[in-house]
């Protein structure tokens, strides 16, 4: 085996190492979105249903006090 095969081998394994590399990452990528996705949604539903809830509980303990 010359050099420039032995050469040409080990640049094909990198290849290889660097796709499969680049294929985890991507994956790993996308967790994180769909992890950030659904944190803010988790979050920001009940945030907003408070907008709205605490004003109706407010009127309703006002509409008893009188």
């Amino acid at each position: 085996m010359s050099m420039d095969e032995a050469i040409l081998k080990k640049l094909e394994e990198q290849e290889t190492k660097i796709q499969s590399i680049y294929v985890s990452v991507e994956k790993t990528r996308k967790y994180f979105l769909w992890t950030l996705i659904l944190s803010l949604v988790f979050f920001l539903l009940p945030l907003i249903s408070l907008v709205f809830a605490i004003p109706f509980f407010l009127g309703t303990l006002g509409a008893y006090a009188l």
